[in-house]
Parts: C-alpha cells; structure tokens; sequence
C-alpha cells in the first residue's frame, strides 16, 4: 500500500500534558482528503490505536488519516476532548502542506462515543462555544463531512439509554445538567449550516438515537446524508471481519462521492 506514517505528533501541550496524533498519507497525490478518526470507549477508555487498520486501509483510497488522542473522561469532562478534537483539526489545517493535504477537504470520523463527538464536532463548525480560545491557530476547525459510525446524536431521546458514562463526562446525570445533554447532542446544532453526513449502524436502536429526527431536519435542507445498516452486527462491528470490510466500503464510497 502507498501509506506513509508518522505516529505520536505533538499537536498541543496543556501544562506538562502533550496531546498526540498519528498521521497516515498517501503518497501520490499533492493535496489529500483528510479523514480525522475519533476512538470511542464510552468517553472513558480506548485510545487513538484502536483506528489504525482503518486509517490505513482508507490511506490507501487516496486519504490521509489522522487517529488524534484527546482527553478521555477520567482526566478532563465535556467539551475538553471537543476542543481536542476541534485543536487537532486546525493543527492539521495549519501543517496541511506538511501532510500534502487539502484542509478544504476535512471529514470527521468516530466510531461509537467517538461517533457522538464526530457529529457534534460537525454540527458546531463555526460554533465560538466549541472553541478553544487559549489554542493558537490561523485556521479554523471547520469540517467538510461527518462520518458517524454508532454514535447517538441525542443524549436525552426516546431510544436513548445513555446512564452512567454519558453522565461522568457531561459532569451530572441529566436531571443534574440538563443543559450540558442537551447542548453535548449533534441534534441540538443540526441546521443548514451542517455539512454531509454517513451514519453507519449496527443492528442497535439505541446507538443511532436521534439519528431519524437529524435527518428530517437535512433533507428539510437538501443536505446530502446516507444510513447504512451492517445486519445482525455487534456494537462493536469496526473491529471483526465480516463487518469491517463492509464498513470499510461504505465510508470509502461516501468520501469519493463527496470529495472527488
């Protein structure tokens, strides 16, 4: 494959705490794509690792992926991993000439907690909020694309069952901070403004929830999106064979679609 690699960038220091990311490229073009890979783990656990076979299969498309570490929920609550996220976007923006990307190019991509900060990542471009003030950048965190991949896009909604890890990173259960679930859901922020999405699910209502009333409000915009669904496939799917392969697919068409 014609991947380059480079792991473990620095791309912000907060005190003596250095926030990593890893970079995977395809050599030939001049200007990539840029995918930008959020782990899930419940916001809690997991690490930037756990993307790299598929920041590397989707490099060999023509992409460049970026794994980006962020502080899970044991060391910092919501938004502090969003504006990781948020950071790491303009740091790649900032070096897009380093990386031979194109930073009008940019999709974020997460996987199950990571999904859920991939879409509300997206729907906030542009949101001074969702914005790290103290991080020193010439670029904006805008993103062109959203890929969801089992993350819910309400914390508070009828097929929600989010309970105990939802509530350590949202600082409170959602009787304690009502405003906290609600502003932490894509769908509070979901308006013209959003770019396209693909949202890929397991066979788990719960895990897309919110999802249909997002997309209400897209087509009520004509904002192109697409649902697929990996039958009979655990929470889990982005790890195992056969599912992998399929989503792999899937996230593959929908950035050609969208950036070739």
């Amino acid at each position: 494959m014609n991947v380059g690699q480079s792991n473990d960038l620095i791309y912000n220091t907060i005190g003596d705490r250095k926030l990593h990311l890893d970079a995977y490229f395809y050599n030939k073009k001049k200007a990539n794509p840029v995918v930008v890979m959020i782990h899930g783990g419940g916001w809690r656990s997991g690490n930037k690792s756990q993307m790299q076979i598929l920041a590397q299969e989707i490099a060999s498309k023509g992409y460049s992926c970026f794994p980006v570490e962020y502080r899970l929920s044991l060391e910092a609550k919501y938004p502090e991993a969003v504006y990781d996220i948020k950071n790491a976007i303009k740091f790649i923006k900032d070096n897009a000439k380093r990386f031979h990307v194109d930073p009008n190019k940019i999709t974020v991509l997460g996987c199950s907690s990571g999904g859920q900060m991939a879409a509300l990542i997206g729907t906030t471009n542009g949101n001074s909020a969702f914005e790290d003030s103290s991080f020193k950048s010439k670029s904006s965190s805008k993103v062109h694309a959203i890929i969801d991949v089992d993350g819910i896009l309400a914390f508070k909604h009828p097929e929600s069952q989010e309970g105990e890890m939802a509530s350590f990173w949202l600082k409170g259960s959602y009787e304690e901070n009502p405003e906290n679930w609600r502003n932490a859901s894509a769908l509070s922020h979901t308006d013209k403004n959003t770019p396209p999405i693909l949202f890929i699910n397991s066979s788990f209502d719960r895990f897309h929830a919110g999802r249909d009333d997002m997309i209400t409000i897209l087509n009520g915009y004509k904002i192109y999106n697409e649902v697929k669904t990996i039958k009979d496939s655990p929470h889990s799917f982005w790890f195992f064979e056969p599912w992998f392969t399929e989503m792999e697919g899937y996230i593959t068409q929908f950035l050609d679609k969208i950036f070739k």
